[in-house]
């Protein structure tokens, strides 16, 4: 019988015929390090570099936007065209360095994007968010038909210059409330058009993006998507839905699927609360939701949330539900974790919710995002991380970075 760190240890050969030297997969999360204007830096490099000797088989960047128009948060990298190839470049390297695949995340905000950052905010239809998050999100217009057209190419053209810097692969994020999920949701796509009202033509918009991508970089270019399972919220983006998405992408040629759950207003990924017992006690969030894709596809799954020992991670692997366990917090607080897995060994820190004890923060993911992106910055830096750092100091901090960030981005733009 194989030993836990034995099954994490086998490639992955993906559709496309690349292959994946191991099994643990670092998710993407928001590093927030590009420059004030949007360019990827060195920070970047030195931060890949230290994951790529962390040991995983499969990086995937943070969140790179592919409209300068349209940012999620300050300091996001933009990459629309090839000005940024050189640094682009060492960025690929420093991902590749000991045999890892680097796939770069392709993302555009859609309404989720906090107040100030972006002249306005678009999105398939115009819908606010909840009343407790509007003060933080401004109410988006609706894109017309011809920007929708044009966003469509736009992560088209993305991917070719993430071909051109070298990175291994691109990975369409559609998942967490972003545009593509906006699309998706039937309550935050409410057209009339082909581009909404039945499931058939909410999907339409994350098949387009794909086969242009795919017309972009060719054959094999691997392509992956980060998807929800649900919204989970009442009329929202359902598993069935989600199902059906999996199918069509499956029949255009999707390479890797990465299942994950949730928006800002229904934030599935960071309250362990919100799933079952038998789900925590399996570890994986969504692991029952990829039993039963797997039952229907064949495209290899990646599941990341809720991972927490190296038997749970091995034993979701062993039962064929997934082929990739997705790593995220833990790298940000211990970026040599996949090494220590391979090697039978269990982490060093445990992930534990944020809390500031400020319970309209709490509420929300936000903290999620921002205590680990202070997290990474250290790493960038060539710093230790700091695990037991206070959550409200943390918010407290990351609120004067982010409203400086967002004044000198407005500012550079007036």
């Amino acid at each position: 019988m194989n030993s836990p760190q034995a099954l994490l240890q086998q490639p992955l050969s993906l559709p496309n015929g690349s292959q994946l030297k191991n099994r643990l997969a670092k998710s993407a999360m928001s590093e927030a390090l590009g420059s004030i204007d949007n360019h990827p830096t060195e920070a970047l490099v030195r931060l890949y570099g230290r994951w790529a000797a962390g040991g995983s088989g499969l990086l995937i960047t943070g969140n790179a936007m592919i409209d300068r128009r349209a940012l999620g948060e300050p300091n996001n990298v933009v990459i629309e065209d090839e000005t940024d190839l050189p640094v682009l470049r060492r960025w690929a390297e420093a991902g590749q360095a000991t045999g890892a695949q680097i796939w770069v995340q392709l993302n555009h905000p859609g309404r989720q994007s906090p107040k100030g950052l972006n002249v306005e905010n678009v999105a398939p239809s115009a819908v606010p968010f909840n009343q407790a998050l509007q003060p933080f999100f401004a109410a988006p217009r609706a894109l017309t038909e011809a920007e929708i057209v044009e966003l469509i190419q736009r992560f088209a053209r993305s991917a070719g210059v993430v071909k051109s810097a070298g990175f291994s692969g691109v990975q369409i994020h559609g998942a967490h409330g972003y545009l593509v999920s906006q699309f998706l949701s039937p309550l935050t796509n409410q057209r009339d058009d082909q581009w909404g009202g039945s499931a058939e033509n909410r999907r339409r918009f994350v098949l387009e993006v794909f086969k242009a991508i795919r017309a972009e970089v060719g054959a094999d270019f691997p392509i992956g998507i980060k998807l929800n399972s649900a919204d989970f919220q009442r009329g929202g983006f359902t598993e069935e839905e989600s199902l059906a998405v999996i199918v069509a992408l499956q029949a255009a040629g999707i390479d890797l699927v990465e299942l994950s759950g949730g928006t800002y207003e229904a934030p599935a990924m960071s309250d362990s609360g919100k799933h079952k017992a038998s789900s925590l006690e399996r570890e994986a969030y969504f692991l029952e939701f990829a039993e039963k894709i797997r039952a229907t596809v064949k495209v290899p799954l990646m599941v990341t949330g809720g991972f927490r020992s190296v038997g749970g991670m091995a034993a979701a692997v062993a039962s064929g539900a997934l082929d990739l366990v997705g790593i995220a917090r833990g790298m940000a607080i211990e970026p040599d974790l996949p090494l220590r897995l391979l090697a039978g060994q269990e982490p060093e820190h445990a992930v534990r919710p944020i809390r500031t004890g400020i319970k309209a923060i709490d509420r929300m993911a936000l903290m999620e995002v921002v205590w680990y992106s202070r997290q990474l910055r250290r790493l960038a830096k060539g710093q230790a991380t700091k695990p037991n750092e206070s959550g409200l100091w943390s918010f407290c901090a990351n609120l004067v970075h982010n409203g400086l960030g967002t004044w000198k981005t407005r500012r550079l733009r007036a």
